[in-house]
């Protein structure tokens, strides 16, 4: 079909049509306001062609990253991931929002403050044991504002110019990240793990290419240079640029400045605790015991300064560059734990996921979370030792049970103490009963864990993924992850596009039969929990709406000139009672509205 010809609306026209159609929706409760907004003319360049559309319009710097957070609201969110670690958190959560807030201001500021010399990045340098949470953290930061993030090792780095990797590599993974989109990539964070493993050493003799050589080749990035992203040793980027140069015949020289990208460094720096301590000592502060306990350490971190991180084998114009400073906390024995109670922590629903994979449901005790802890812990390793642990735990139910018709699995304290004998147990079927009252067990426990959870973060969630957390909605959201191997977040993000989909039936029954309905939510949510079934489909409500109520309300409309219902959980249940109940309704209103012809 030819639609050249046809006379395209103008904004007037459509504001109209919206008008009239909310008119006769809502009748006069909802008016559509808006602004007088002009579309931009088409105007011909020199060459006497249309600009394109890109060019007309140029990407916006606030369209690159969508970072509109406030520091509490980040930290809430962190909260939900991340156990312990509220200074580190914090402080993170705090500079971390100021950087890109500040970039957002900056960009669109009628003045030219944001041009000032001397402008700081708040740069990171996080200080803590390994296995506490350092990049699970800074990755989710990254994904909650929207912007590219790559991570690399300092040790895989040399000094540009020598054998080794080259720190302007991070620059251009950052690109590669945004796919391609140099806009977004020069928003990025780009964070450097082992950082303390480049500190130089005070007994090198000559050029330390490994250590200060890689310092000195960060120290540019950090602050501001222009990054080139051909470079002769990426053969990607130089076929890239063949291909640009056949389909435009011209060489494009394409750069990223790195004004407004975020470095974050992190490490161990094992040896860092005994230079405070020395200095602290020396300046009579108090410190002068020995150093004993892990508690000891984090104090003591808690006063790291400047000159100890130089002592420690870092240039100063290398320290100069990271400003802010977080210090994590070992985690101790609780911390696990409420690492594996977390429902969003990747260990126990990577588990779930091993078994799922053989259609086994698996659900853990308590006590059994409390065990694994303890074992993590003693391993020293933080957060990494509870895949170890649980690995070691499971290992033989994981190699046995697939081959078996076991499709339940209770993991108990005989799961952990006598492995072979709960085996045994699980696969015996005279005792199948017993399993599965255990497995009930544990399934009704964890659905009260996150219950209990969602109560607790009912108001972050419901204003995170824009939809009402009710009491029926957050049995549908436990439900669901009683039932499939999900974090509570992907399960909230599945109801709310279910509802979305749901609201849609409202205008597609007015469109077919000219009658105004709004499915009320105990309505949506009744919709919502059929839809758990696979089998069902929500094009098989929408047929069924219109078949129960068609008719009846197209009666009432008739009858009351009335043509907007509310459609209730009890309406979807018994059509035919509400249809009726409406009827003598309305009638039984209009009746009440006559004259008394027995007074005359």
């Amino acid at each position: 079909m030819n639609i050249q010809n046809e006379t395209i609306p103008n904004p007037k026209e459509i504001e109209k049509e919206i008008g009239e159609f909310l008119a006769k929706k809502f009748g006069g409760s909802v008016k559509m306001v808006s602004q007088d907004v002009h579309p931009q003319e088409n105007t011909l360049d020199d060459s006497g062609k249309t600009p394109k559309a890109e060019d007309t319009f140029p990407p916006k710097a606030e369209d690159a990253f969508h970072c509109n957070m406030k520091p509490e609201d980040l930290i809430t969110y962190l909260d939900q991931y991340i156990v312990k670690q509220d200074h580190a958190k914090a402080v993170l959560a705090t500079k971390i929002c100021t950087h890109f807030n500040r970039i957002k201001h900056a960009n669109f500021a009628s003045d030219s403050s944001h041009d000032m010399v001397g402008s700081i990045k708040n740069n990171v340098l996080m200080i803590g044991p390994t296995g506490v949470g350092k990049t699970y953290l800074i990755k989710l930061i990254a994904k909650k504002i929207g912007v590219p993030f790559v991570k690399g090792d300092a040790t895989k780095f040399s000094e540009t110019g020598y054998v080794g990797g080259d720190v302007e590599d991070l620059v251009r993974d950052l690109v590669r990240e945004a796919n391609d989109n140099i806009e977004l990539a020069q928003y990025g964070i780009i964070y450097i793990d082992e950082i303390d493993k480049i500190a130089g050493s005070r007994n090198m003799i000559g050029v330390d290419v490994s250590r200060t050589g890689v310092q000195r080749a960060l120290l540019k990035p950090m602050e501001e240079t222009d990054v080139d992203l051909k470079v002769p040793h990426d053969p990607i980027s130089m076929l890239q640029e063949i291909e640009r140069f056949r389909k435009t015949g011209n060489r494009e020289k394409r750069s990223i400045n790195t004004k407004n990208i975020l470095f974050i460094m992190s490490g161990a720096f094992g040896d860092l605790t005994e230079i405070i301590h020395r200095r602290m000592t020396s300046q009579n502060i108090g410190f002068g015991a020995a150093v004993k306990t892990h508690q000891d350490r984090q104090d003591i971190l808690n006063h790291v300064k400047s000159e100890d991180l130089i002592e420690f084998g870092f240039e100063s114009e290398f320290v100069g560059r990271l400003p802010v400073r977080a210090i994590f906390e070992r985690l101790t024995e609780d911390d696990l734990f409420e690492i594996l109670k977390n429902p969003n922590n990747p260990v126990i629903l990577g588990k779930k996921l091993d078994f799922a994979a053989y259609h086994i449901d698996i659900k853990f005790d308590d006590p059994v979370l409390r065990i694994l802890a303890q074992n993590a812990f003693l391993e020293n390793t933080g957060a990494r030792g509870l895949v170890s642990a649980v690995e070691k735990a499971l290992l033989l139910f994981e190699r046995c049970l697939p081959s078996s018709d076991v499709k339940k699995f209770p993991v108990t304290l005989s799961v952990l103490k006598t492995p072979e004998q709960a085996l045994s147990k699980l696969m015996d079927k005279e005792v199948q009963h017993d399993v599965l009252e255990e497995f009930d067990r544990l399934a009704k426990n964890e659905r009260a864990s996150i219950k209990a959870y969602l109560h607790t973060n009912r108001k972050n969630l419901s204003e995170k993924y824009n939809l009402t957390l009710t009491p029926s909605r957050m049995d549908i959201v436990t439900s669901f992850y009683s039932k499939n191997v999900m974090d509570v977040g992907h399960i909230i993000q599945k109801v709310k596009s279910l509802y979305d989909e749901i609201k849609k039936i409202e205008l597609s029954f007015y469109k077919k039969h000219d009658i105004n309905i709004v499915l009320e939510d105990n309505a949506i949510d009744f919709i919502i929990e059929q839809l758990a079934n696979p089998a069902i489909h929500i094009a098989d409500f929408e047929r069924q709406l219109s078949i129960d109520f068609e008719l009846g309300l197209k009666l009432v409309r008739e009858k009351t000139g009335k043509n907007r219902f509310f459609i209730t959980r009890k309406a979807l249940l018994e059509p035919e009672t509400f249809i009726s109940n409406l009827i003598k309704d309305e009638l039984r209103g209009v009746s009440l509205n006559l004259p008394d012809h027995r007074t005359r």
